[in-house]
């Protein structure tokens, strides 16, 4: 694993996680109560004895930048790192990152300086565990020019995947960039030949690229330069190569999400206090997701009502009902109130005890969630501040709004309240 360059993409300006990424890179939003979406390849890669990362990102870089330096230091006795890079102009490319390929393109020259044999690209905002060892191996032994990580899908959802034909080896032979109607039902397939067995083959006769892709150094450089218009891996370069490469599929049969929607990122959060066992668990010793160590002091709940969720490092709990929701650090929560499937981000600094009195004997609101309060199916992001007797409900069961100035919207019916947002006591949504 010395031999390769793992390439992660943080994405663009992140529009489909919006307000989420107001203020901060896709792969900096928090996750799972103490963790951010760029751990999940981070530590899959360190997993996997991949230490040489680099990071690719163009949109509110500083928070990202600022916990990778905090997280990821290696020994210097190793070659490992993890490095953010920016998108920048430069005299040969005067605009910004125009696509997942154009990013890649735009740093090939340093990426060049490696004497590695492969490069293997990642997604920024996936949330999978997988042990990329095995899927490079893969690529080794089929001797491939290019190797993509698929997953077996059944017809509902394939029309938001790039999709891919296979013959009898996996050697992937067309590849269709979200086909609908006709052309999606052309794009079946036997997935046996990767594995599945008859009846899980028959309910998911579609494989969906995962936007995971291993290159052979010299190939990705030729396609990159001789194909200079071309910006994009999914759209252009795969289905582009697919005709003169030698393309393996490798099949990965355990959990993934794309997480790059409102409703996704909220349902893969909550699905985590899932009982008897999460469709995805953070408590696999053999190989742990890393993060940040803040050393925060164990959560304190003082008489309170707790059904399956999840509570983050340093919380505060006094008097309050939690059922079905995830809390992140420092999460402050007052007296009789009531929080259920939610997620709640936390805080990034403890206000002190007596800068808090102030503020509630003066009318002004405290970072956290005040007394008599009841929050439902809503996003808290980091740092709000929810006055006492606030009701986040959706009470008029509205799918879509814009209130920015209100310090909310609301997204597939779910409330995410902003980043630094201030509810006044009182307030209905």
């Amino acid at each position: 694993m010395k031999r390769v360059l793992a390439i992660i993409l943080g994405g663009g300006a992140g529009t489909r996680l919006y307000p989420l990424t107001k203020l901060r890179a896709k792969p900096a939003v928090p996750l799972a109560g103490k963790y951010r979406l760029i751990d999940i390849p981070v530590s899959n890669c360190i997993n996997s004895q991949i230490l040489k990362i680099y990071v690719l990102t163009q949109f509110n870089s500083a928070s990202l930048n600022r916990h990778l330096s905090r997280t990821y230091n290696f020994s210097s006795f190793s070659e490992g790192f993890v490095e953010v890079l920016a998108a920048q102009q430069t005299t040969e490319n005067p605009s910004w990152f125009q696509g997942t390929a154009d990013a890649v393109r735009q740093y090939l020259w340093l990426f060049q300086e490696w004497d590695i044999d492969e490069y293997l690209i990642l997604s920024g905002d996936h949330l999978y565990r997988m042990d990329y060892a095995e899927f490079i191996q893969r690529h080794r032994e089929t001797k491939a020019d290019i190797t993509l990580s698929v997953v077996p899908i059944g017809a509902k959802t394939a029309s938001s995947f790039g999709l891919m034909k296979i013959d009898d080896n996996g050697r992937v032979v067309d590849f269709s960039e979200k086909p609908k109607g006709e052309a999606l039902q052309q794009m079946q397939v036997d997935t046996t030949v990767l594995g599945l067995d008859a009846t899980e083959a028959k309910e998911k006769p579609y494989i969906a690229s995962m936007g995971i892709y291993v290159f052979n150094k010299e190939v990705m450089a030729k396609l990159l330069q001789d194909n200079p218009e071309d910006t994009d891996f999914g759209k252009e370069i795969i289905p582009n190569a697919a005709k003169k490469y030698n393309l393996q599929a490798f099949l990965f049969k355990d959990y993934w999400e794309d997480i790059g929607t409102i409703q996704a990122f909220y349902e893969a959060n909550l699905a985590l206090t899932e009982q008897p066992i999460p469709p995805f668990s953070f408590y696999d010793e053999k190989a742990p997701i890393y993060t940040r160590s803040r050393y925060l002091p164990p959560s304190k709940l003082l008489d309170c009502r707790v059904t399956e969720s999840i509570i983050g490092d340093g919380c505060i709990l006094k008097q309050c009902q939690i059922n079905h929701s995830v809390l992140g650090v420092r999460t402050l929560i007052d007296s009789n109130s009531v929080v259920e499937d939610t997620l709640i981000m936390g805080a990034d600094y403890y206000e002190p005890f007596l800068e808090r009195q102030k503020s509630l004997e003066s009318g002004k609101i405290p970072v956290g969630i005040g007394k008599n309060s009841i929050i439902r199916r809503a996003i808290i992001d980091k740092n709000a501040r929810i006055g006492s007797n606030v009701q986040i409900i959706n009470k008029d069961h509205v799918e879509e709004a814009e209130r920015e100035e209100d310090g909310f919207y609301i997204r597939s019916g779910i409330v995410v309240i902003l980043k630094n947002a201030v509810i006044s006591d009182g307030t209905i949504i």
